[in-house]
């Protein structure tokens, strides 16, 4: 017995110290994960996954690209909440959005600010990517068109610019007061979509990047700036300041991509993904490989790549497994509170009113104002946020259709339920539940069908689904890709709406 206790008492230390081991083994794996971040336009996305690969290949750390998070302020409050540890930026963009200092210039200045943030910026990539404004070959030439300051003569000249940009502090505000375009009303453009507006003459003026690949193929002339407006815009690596010491490997993998990347580099990794529809992981691989292609391959649109490919591509399942399950997720949690609140407004006027007056206020809300608003919130972005904004449209039609379906059931039928002294509970449950359900169940189908397409912004805060696709679209301009992205979107709301109607019919065929 004494040999049995020993035994048993040695199997029971050796499993401690096996789950202890793994329990250490899971916590080092975790905290060896390292998450790149890149904004939502070309380059960005060209060197995140440039940056994915090069710390890859360090065997230090298991990499996440949370490619396309969307504009600089999204992207830097998931590098302050830790969502990401690292991404590409420019020091223009560092001082004036980030630190709100034009003053700050270099890097040891930079780093004494973003210190206290736990933040540092290092590893300049060998470019500069400086805005600039273009027109047209034919404009410039006819209008006269060299600097910046030329525009002001021309007060009818149409502007359309990226969104980013028109709200910038170095961006149109500024510009338009230095340059005394006081008489421009730009609008507000998704950056590829602009340049094709430019492009077919629907405006006359945009932003763009020194670095963007389609200059040279559109016919466009840079703009001087002859006041010197637009700062340095060098390309470096914005991170969390403990990264360097989490991940040695990893980051002298990427110390080693300092001053490698010039700009007519930049420009042909560009056009590789953007004129020649490469996958971005394509294009960092080659280059990392020592690959540059040829110009003629820059200008050629891929042969072999079709819509179907495309749209089934190795992504396909992670989209629709994220898309349902932000889709799903939020459901749920509107019916399970829309539906109380409904009962509540439809049993109390007091409280219908406020009820009511909240949720209708929440569908006015622009979808990536609200998200906006609850990035800080949570500290986070990705599926927490998505998923809380989803829920909040999903209300109004659940908790609208839920009172207006107990409050028309017809008075002699009420007046019978309380005849046969049920209390009210069991008069809700048995009887005035079951009559409103067909109005409740249209609800939660309006909202489902609501939320499918609103599910779409997810990819705009790094939660993924079929919107990343239709970012990646609008990004690149590349109507292939934003269509493999909003036709499966499309699908999935009328077959989401098909079963529901199936559901309505069923339940009213039901004795």
């Amino acid at each position: 017995m004494a040999s049995g206790r020993r035994i048993g008492s040695t199997t029971v230390r050796a499993w401690a110290i096996v789950l202890c081991c793994l329990s250490i083994g899971a916590s080092a794996n975790a905290a060896e994960q390292l998450r790149v971040g890149s904004k939502r336009f070309t380059e960005s996305y060209v060197l995140g996954e440039i940056l994915r690969q090069a710390a890859e290949s360090s065997g230090d750390a298991r990499v996440e690209l949370k490619s396309g998070l969307g504009n600089t302020g999204i992207v830097y409050a998931a590098l302050r909440s830790g969502e990401i540890d690292i991404y590409p930026e420019y020091t223009g963009t560092i001082a004036r959005e980030i630190l709100k200092d034009d003053t700050v210039t270099t890097l040891p200045e930079m780093n004494a600010r973003l210190r206290a943030l736990g933040l540092a910026v290092d590893v300049p990539l060998g470019f500069d990517n400086t805005y600039a404004l273009a027109v047209r070959n034919e404009d410039a030439r006819r209008l006269g068109l060299e600097k910046v300051s030329d525009l002001a003569r021309h007060p009818n000249l149409r502007y359309g610019v990226s969104n980013e940009f028109l709200g910038r502090s170095d961006g149109w505000p500024g510009l338009a007061k230095t340059y005394v375009l006081a008489q421009a009303r730009p609008r507000g453009l998704d950056h590829g979509l602009a340049l094709d507006a430019l492009r077919d003459g629907e405006i006359d003026v945009t932003d763009i990047y020194s670095t963007d690949a389609k200059i040279e193929k559109l016919g466009l002339r840079v703009l001087v700036d002859d006041l010197h407006y637009f700062p340095a815009y060098d390309a470096v690596l914005l991170f969390r300041a403990d990264l360097p010491a989490r991940m040695p490997r990893a980051w002298a993998a990427l110390q080693a991509l300092r001053g490698r990347i010039d700009a007519a580099t930049m420009t042909h990794l560009n056009a590789e993904a953007e004129l020649a529809n490469k996958p971005f992981d394509r294009v960092a691989s080659a280059w990392l490989a020592g690959s540059k292609g040829t110009s003629a391959a820059a200008q050629a649109p891929s042969a072999s790549r079709s819509f179907i490919g495309q749209l089934f591509g190795p992504d396909f399942l992670r989209l629709t497994a994220e898309h349902v399950g932000l889709v799903a997720g939020s459901l749920a949690a509107a019916i399970l509170l829309g539906i109380p609140l409904g009962i509540w407004a439809a049993f109390s006027a007091r409280a219908a009113r406020p009820i009511l007056g909240i949720v209708g206020i929440v569908q006015t809300v622009p979808a990536l104002a609200l998200l906006a608003f609850l990035i800080p919130v949570f500290h986070r972005i990705g599926a927490l946020p998505t998923l809380v904004a989803l829920f909040l449209y999903a209300l109004l039609p659940i908790v609208r259709n839920t009172c207006s379906g107990l409050a028309n059931i017809a008075p002699g039928l009420r007046e019978s339920s309380h005849g046969l002294g049920l209390p009210t509970f069991a008069r809700l449950r048995l009887i005035d539940l079951p009559l409103a359900a067909p109005s409740i169940l249209a609800g939660i189908k309006t909202s489902a069908v609501i939320n499918v397409g609103n599910a779409t912004m997810a990819a705009f805060v790094g939660a993924g689904g079929y919107g990343e696709r239709i970012a990646t679209g609008l990004a690149l301009n590349d109507n292939v890709t934003l269509l493999a992205g909003a036709i499966p979107a499309a699908l999935l709301a009328l077959a989401v709406d098909a079963a529901f109607s199936l559901a309505e019919r069923r339940y009213r065929l039901e004795p």
